[in-house]
Order: C-alpha cells, then structure tokens, then sequence
C-alpha cells in the first residue's frame, strides 16, 4: 500500500509488485479520501489547551479518517492479509516522523529517502507528537513552527492507515505519490 498524506486529501494506492520479467508494479485499486492535514485540522478544530483535549482531538481525527478508508479497506482485505503486505508513505509526515526517528537536527533528503522504519517506532513518535502542545511540537527539529499545528493530523492519519494494513515495517520516500 503506497500513501500520500497532502494537505487536502491523502492517496491510498494497493500496487502488485511487478511480476517476474516485469519490474512495473500493477495498480490493483485505489482511493483518494477529503482528509489532509489541514483538511482534517481545519475540521476538528485547533483546541489543544489541555492534554485530554488533545487526546479527544486526536480521537475524534482517526475516526474520521477511519471512516473515510473504510470502503478502500473491505475492498483490499484480502490483498492486505498478506503476510509480506509493505507499505510506503510518501512526502510530508513519514518523512518528518522519519526525521525525528533518526534524531536529525535539521531534514536532510538523502537520509530520510529510502528509509525503512520499523512500524511501531513511528507509532511511539506519532502518540508522542498528539499529546504535546502545539508550542513543544514546533521546538522540535524538522516540524518547527509551520508543521506545528498540522503534523498531529499526519500522525492520525497515518495511525489510521497503520491500524487497517498492520504491516511490520514501513518504507519512506521523500518524493511525491507521482513520482
């Protein structure tokens, strides 16, 4: 499963890797569903003022989202029962929650690309992330004041996605879905 996180919307795409004699990966299905960061931040609202507020936000951005994957996911179950499923994110949070899991001090491309992060490490930095104030998240290296108010969205998201195709590791890659 490739995704793509944007602002608006994110990319849902289950792909077959190519066959033998064939390195082009087969399109099976895919989904584009309304939920960005911003999208889902401007929805739910920006109350954070105090942790069981952020808690509930957090909540409430992973039912929505959820929701919104549902038709995508009774379609691809049984491809997604893989016991090998893999999954890709592209752009915007992988590749920040990438930065963190690598201690970076500031984004360097050549090091998040291609990165293989086990599953659960980008679980612990997104449940991290979803309880800290808007003020601690934007002292963080590579989030920062501009990724401050939207990357808990990403994290929802992304926890959303990792709930549906519980893969054990997952490929990051600092281009966009079209690339």
């Amino acid at each position: 499963v490739i995704f793509d996180i944007g602002g608006g919307s994110t990319e849902l795409v289950l792909v077959e890797s190519g066959t033998e004699g064939s390195r082009v990966p087969r399109i099976l299905d895919w989904q584009s569903v309304p939920w960005g960061v911003v999208s889902l931040t401007d929805t739910v609202g920006r109350a954070e003022d105090s942790e069981s507020a952020r808690i509930a936000r957090f909540a409430r951005m992973r039912e929505l989202v959820t929701e919104s994957f549902a038709p995508f996911a009774g379609r691809v179950a049984e491809a997604a029962r893989h016991p090998d499923i893999r999954l890709l994110g592209t752009s915007g949070t992988v590749t920040t929650l990438a930065s963190l899991y690598l201690e970076l001090p500031s984004y360097d491309r050549k090091a998040v690309d291609g990165l293989i992060v086990p599953a659960p490490e980008m679980r612990g930095i997104s449940a991290r992330l979803s309880v800290m104030t808007p003020f601690e998240r934007a002292t963080l290296p590579c989030i920062g004041q501009d990724r401050a108010d939207l990357v808990v969205a990403g994290c929802a998201i992304l926890e959303a996605i990792l709930d549906l195709w519980p893969a054990r590791r997952l490929g990051v890659a600092d281009r966009g879905i079209r690339e």
